[in-house]
């Protein structure tokens, strides 16, 4: 058996976790979020963590989880809503937040996962984000410095992975995924389908398994919604 595939999310994080970490978390709502690796998070009792993630779950699932323990510091994340666990902690002065825009968010995981250590943006320039950061003009147009994320580790989730690591995402599950496997020092990959070198296209690989260290095939997978919407 390849030396990156782990028998289950607890052996897959052993002896990674530390207090005070910086840990990204793939996912966007809860599509594309790697569940059992954030469970495993939670039995491991590790604290004061910084948390890199679009969103932070919800009350009872997902990354809310770890709010619900108690064992998130810091996010650094674009939205709080369906939460409420995460505003009652903001609110009270139990959690700091560092807001960014979506796309904000995205490109600063990006550029740390390809090494660029910050690039100019006219997003925010006049608002609250822009408070403390440098600003210059380009094209008579005003922008703000914004500096690149990495992570102690990174959980990610993926549709189908080798046994070397090698990833492929489903539609919307891809998500922040791939530039999050990108930025980590460490990378684990939980897959719903594990498969043999070999078996997946190249032309189809999203994520090469030059970023990942780790994979393991999940087990449970809820698969939640945020909401249903019918048309009674």
């Amino acid at each position: 058996m390849s030396q990156k595939v782990y028998q289950g999310p607890g052996q897959a994080l052993s002896k990674l976790l530390y207090d005070g970490m910086t840990i990204m978390a793939g996912g966007f709502g809860l599509c594309g979020i790697p569940e059992n690796l954030i469970a495993a998070l939670k039995e491991s009792n590790v604290k004061n963590l910084t948390v890199i993630s679009n969103n932070c779950g919800v009350d009872d699932f997902g990354l809310g989880l770890l709010l619900q323990s108690r064992q998130i510091k810091k996010m650094i994340s674009s939205y709080v809503g369906e939460n409420k666990a995460f505003e009652r902690q903001f609110l009270n002065n139990e959690l700091e937040l560092e807001f960014n825009p979506q796309g904000t968010l995205a490109e600063r995981c990006r550029a740390g996962g390809a090494g660029i250590p910050a690039f100019f943006t006219k997003t925010g320039v006049g608002t609250l984000i822009s408070e403390g950061k440098e600003v210059r003009e380009f094209d008579g147009e005003k922008h703000i410095l914004e500096t690149a994320l990495t992570a102690d580790l990174a959980i990610i989730k993926a549709w189908k992975g080798d046994k070397d690591g090698n990833l492929v995402y489903r539609k919307t599950a891809r998500n922040f995924n791939p530039i999050m496997a990108m930025a980590g020092k460490v990378t684990v990959a939980e897959v719903e389908h594990l498969v043999d070198v070999g078996d997946l296209d190249p032309d189809n690989i999203h994520t090469p398994g030059v970023f990942v260290q780790r994979v393991i095939q999940g087990e449970k997978f809820e698969r939640r919604i945020e909401r249903v919407t019918t048309n009674e």
